[in-house]
Parts: structure tokens; sequence; C-alpha cells
């Protein structure tokens, strides 16, 4: 193998490793669902009801601001789960209306 070769398969290797490691400080809820297996309505509504600490962001898509999850709150849902609902909040169902 050559030396170009080698060097090549360095690079490579050292590319892949970068890419698993990075992480961002914040992240959308599409981004964040994507990270979790789930839907992004779920994660929308975990904003909603509070269930994860979330913040509103302007997208740059319209005058609609979106949700956005720091990395900190996507390491606590992972080591301890959602938030509980905050008292005097009362969760829809689709067959309530």
């Amino acid at each position: 193998m050559s030396l170009q070769e080698r060097l090549d398969r360095i690079e490579s290797l050292l590319t892949r490793l970068v890419e698993r490691q990075q992480t961002k400080e914040w992240y959308t809820t599409e981004e964040l669902a994507r990270l979790l297996g789930k839907a992004e309505f779920t994660v929308r509504e975990w904003c909603r009801l509070g269930r994860i600490r979330a913040a509103k962001r302007q997208s740059g898509r319209g005058a609609y601001p979106a949700w956005v999850i720091s990395h900190e709150e996507l390491l606590r849902y992972q080591k301890e789960g959602l938030r509980p609902l905050p008292s005097g909040v009362q969760f829809r169902s689709a067959e309530q209306g």
C-alpha cells in the first residue's frame, strides 16, 4: 500500500470519527425526532406540553418561531426521560375534539 493510499485511508477514518462525535448546541424538532426515532409531531407536542425544555426561535420560515432543544436537554432526556406534565395541563386526545 502506497503512502498516499495510507494517508487517504487515515483521513477517511478521521472524518468518520469526527462526524460521529459531532454535537450541536441546539436541535430542531426534526433533528431531535430523527435522533430519538420519534415522529416530529411527537417532539413538537413534548415541547408544547413542557415535557422537554425547549425555546422558541425564529426559524427563517416566515413569521412563526420554531421550537429548538438544547444539547443539554437531549442528554437530560436520555438519562431521565420526559418531564412530568405541569399541574393544570391536560392532554387532549383526538376523541375529545
